[in-house]
């Protein structure tokens, strides 16, 4: 019987700390998700429901995102900024045809930024993770886990391209810029296609069956995070602060339209975009002389070797069974790949800037 170790008994103020770290042996779970497939519990992740006539107008004028068309049992991304075009939250979402589901990292925030904007909107949002639990399926062979669990395989996820800086009016079809396929789940709740693999959001009470059903060895939250961090992509709360645009990690091509209605942050989007250029941009490190005891906590800075003054952070850091110890990190746009950072007592090479 496999040894389910949770992040609380490592660290109880880690962000994952509702979630099982590994399970006895996190490099080997990485290598499952990363060439076969393998079954994340991530329902320590907030889950919101908002029902009403009214839901995907009124998403659609709150947030980055296209969504006034989006068809039932499908799913998308999006963003709410602030004001100034920073990122406040992220959510990746479905829409069943009579309910849009969010799951995000901050749920109470979300759900207090969305009650205060509801007026006279048909909408009852209600964050129902108590309820919900979002598991994800990993790996190259997850189309045919699910066709195991009965819905597969399903569409493989449309992401539009972003377009250059000096695009012509109409060049982005109105429609969400990155659209996830979705099936309902015989046990309740649904499946969504995503790009390393599927979540299924199903009642909490069914989990343990829908572990069962799927058949797939189990593999804990630092072997999801190794893969999401060696694909380069950004987690909020992680590789954002309270200064992040969204072109500076990634988020412009799966969360935001660039030519619909007005929202709240627009004017920075639009500028940022036709600048080509924002202040700063997302990296993964390669970090040298340090042990996993010693991999920089979230938001450490990133400084250059010789100097003392911080040109990034370090969102997360990782062991990978085959990169060894790497990060994403947002750093200045212009630092080169020819760099040398230091973080913390390591030295970082930049791999690829995105």
């Amino acid at each position: 019987m496999l040894s389910a170790v949770p992040v609380a008994a490592l660290d109880p103020n880690d962000p994952d700390a509702g979630a099982v770290a590994h399970y006895g042996d996190p490099a080997r779970e990485q290598r499952i998700l990363d060439t076969a497939a393998g079954l994340v519990d991530r329902s320590h992740r907030g889950v919101l429901a908002v029902p009403g006539a009214d839901r995907l107008t009124w998403l659609h004028s709150l947030t980055t995102q296209h969504l006034t068309d989006l068809a039932p049992m499908t799913g998308s991304e999006l963003l709410v900024l602030s004001p100034h075009g920073h990122v406040e939250h992220h959510a990746v979402l479905t829409d069943d045809g009579t309910t849009t589901w969010l799951d995000t990292a901050d749920a109470p925030g979300l759900l207090t930024f969305l009650e205060r904007m509801r007026f006279l909107m048909r909408v009852e949002p209600a964050e129902v993770t108590a309820d919900w639990a979002l598991l994800s399926i990993v790996g190259p062979e997850t189309d045919e886990a699910l066709v195991t669990l009965g819905v597969g395989p399903l569409l493989p996820p449309d992401l539009l391209a972003v377009p250059d800086a000096k695009f012509a009016d109409g060049s982005v079809p109105p429609r969400p810029t990155a659209v996830y396929s979705a099936a309902p789940l015989p046990v309740g709740g649904w499946v969504r296609r995503m790009t390393y693999g599927a979540d299924l959001l199903v009642p909490r009470q069914a989990v343990p069956d829908v572990i069962e059903s799927a058949g797939l060895p189990l593999a804990g939250i630092w072997a999801f995070e190794a893969l999401r961090v060696a694909a380069r992509r950004p987690r909020a709360g992680f590789e954002t602060d309270h200064k992040t645009l969204p072109a500076e990690v990634g988020w412009t091509a799966p969360a935001v339209h660039l030519e619909k209605g007005c929202y709240r942050g627009q004017e920075t989007v639009a500028r940022v975009h036709h600048l080509g250029r924002p202040p700063r941009k997302l990296v993964l490190l390669h970090l040298d002389g340090i042990t996993t005891d010693e991999l920089p906590a979230r938001h450490t800075p990133v400084t250059l070797e010789g100097g003392d003054r911080p040109v990034g952070f370090v969102g997360t850091a990782v062991r990978h069974y085959e990169l060894g110890m790497i990060a994403l990190a947002v750093v200045k746009q212009n630092l080169t790949p020819d760099s040398t950072l230091r973080v913390g007592p390591s030295t970082a090479a930049i791999d690829l800037a995105l």
